[in-house]
């Protein structure tokens, strides 16, 4: 699968934030859970968004444009970051900024590692997001380090536990599994 993708801004603060001329789905996850690769793995594109060995790199809000018709936002992760405790509480008014007042937003894409199962961010966030009617699509990452059994354990464990209508999707930025899948359910999300 290859589209048009191509970097369009970094904010540091809502003041910073493009026009919101196109729909949006944000991406959000742990530090350690692969956005960046997952996000270069939806657009087969390598290296549009930036990965690093050292989880928390992503320190501002990224926008990419895909085909022109919309936004993917790369949101700083939470959790395990090897960053102070202050530079992460610093990060929340921005993202719950973004979430919260952001118009073009069609939706969340919310990454969670399938080895890893949800955690309290996520067990919080999910009921966070369904309060404020925000349409939410749920992918488990890393897929190609379980075998497919467990992967079906899994994604109706993470089902169960995040009270979800759907169920998750099983990905992997290293092998594709799961990818194209994954694009179009976040194509449904701008319908």
């Amino acid at each position: 699968m290859k589209v048009k993708a191509r970097f369009v801004i970094s904010a540091s603060k809502p003041s910073e934030f493009p026009a919101a001329n196109l729909p949006e789905i944000a991406v959000v996850g742990r530090s350690n859970v692969g956005k960046s690769s997952l996000i270069n793995a939806l657009v087969g594109q390598d290296g549009l968004a930036r990965t690093s060995r050292t989880p928390g790199r992503t320190r501002l809000v990224n926008w990419f444009e895909i085909d022109g018709k919309f936004h993917l936002v790369d949101l700083p992760g939470y959790g395990y970051a090897e960053v102070s405790r202050e530079m992460r509480e610093s990060w929340r008014p921005l993202i719950e900024s973004y979430l919260s007042d952001r118009k073009a937003l069609a939706g969340v894409l919310m990454l969670i590692d399938v080895r890893r199962g949800p955690e309290e961010e996520e067990l919080d966030f999910v009921p966070w997001l369904e309060a404020k009617e925000i349409p939410i699509v749920v992918a488990l990452t890393k897929a190609d380090k379980l075998a497919k059994n467990k992967r079906m354990v899994e994604v109706g464990k993470a089902k169960k536990s995040l009270g979800l209508k759907r169920d998750p999707f099983a990905v992997s930025a290293q092998s594709g599994d799961g990818i194209e899948p994954l694009f179009r359910a976040l194509l449904n999300l701008l319908k």
